[in-house]
């Protein structure tokens, strides 16, 4: 379990989220990135906490970003954000309530969130939908960004579902917690899906308060201290199936490290 919080640990999480949103934007300068789903390969890996930390670094940097619950069965992201609707995605696909409606503001200025309601039938159902593409698709006209929050693929294939019609998939795995071999799993399945998997996101990082704030793996897998510069993955040690570069976009797969997080992220 991640330590409580202390002191900076807030500015950490913060600059870690936008080199991790750096990274992202530059893996594809001809085919922008713009919408993006975020899952994890099991429970309790902080997958909510990153998507709304890389939220808010858009938002921070005066772009217009719509967080999407796609977690239906472990809606979360309201209750971290603070905020309520009287609909969400299933009252627009629908039709029984107006998209403008149904998206409402947060405390953080440019960021904007889209609820699911509570006990919705047959949720990869919904998202494999003509709707939910025509939705999604009508979302990166209002948004410079849209994030998906999207349930463990290793648990529901939801992810893999969404992950067909966004620009780019991030698969948030948290450090000496998650199996080796399920990550390589809940990899393969979005790859399979046709999702383009951009790379992976190490969560729960411990990184001593003397060192910097992110750190990078080499070649044999040993962690080494880095400056936010330096932050990457070396996708060669997930295994031979990890992609090394490549995705509809044309981008070098180029994972980020995202650094500590707090008790919040055990409920994503």
């Amino acid at each position: 379990m991640a330590r409580k919080p202390k002191g900076g640990d807030d500015m950490e999480m913060q600059n870690a989220a936008k080199t991790l949103m750096a990274n992202i934007r530059f893996m594809s300068v001809d085919n922008p990135i713009r919408s993006l789903v975020f899952t994890s390969s099991i429970p309790n890996e902080g997958k909510s906490t990153v998507t709304c930390n890389v939220a808010r670094a858009i938002a921070s940097s005066g772009m217009r970003v719509c967080l999407v619950e796609c977690d239906m069965r472990n809606r979360t992201l309201a209750g971290m954000l603070g905020v309520r609707s009287t609909g969400g995605l299933y009252s627009v696909l629908s039709d029984t309530m107006p998209i403008q409606q149904a998206i409402v503001s947060t405390n953080t200025e440019n960021m904007f969130l889209l609820d699911a309601e509570p006990h919705i039938p047959n949720p990869a159902d919904i998202l494999a939908s003509k709707r939910f593409a025509a939705l999604a698709h009508k979302l990166e006209q209002m948004f410079d960004y849209v994030i998906f929050d999207t349930p463990p693929v290793g648990m529901f294939v939801d992810a893999a579902v969404v992950s067909t019609i966004v620009d780019a998939a991030v698969l948030v795995v948290r450090e000496n917690f998650t199996k080796r071999q399920a990550v390589l799993q809940a990899y393969d399945q979005l790859k399979k899906a046709g999702g383009n998997v951009v790379g992976i996101v190490m969560n729960y990082c411990n990184v001593e308060k003397s060192e910097y704030y992110y750190a990078y793996y080499n070649q044999q897998g040993k962690r080494e201290k880095g400056s936010s510069s330096a932050v990457k993955v070396d996708s060669r040690n997930l295994g031979p199936n990890v992609p090394r570069g490549g995705g509809k976009h044309g981008g070098a797969a180029n994972p980020a490290n995202y650094g500590r997080q707090n008790n919040g992220a055990r409920r994503g």
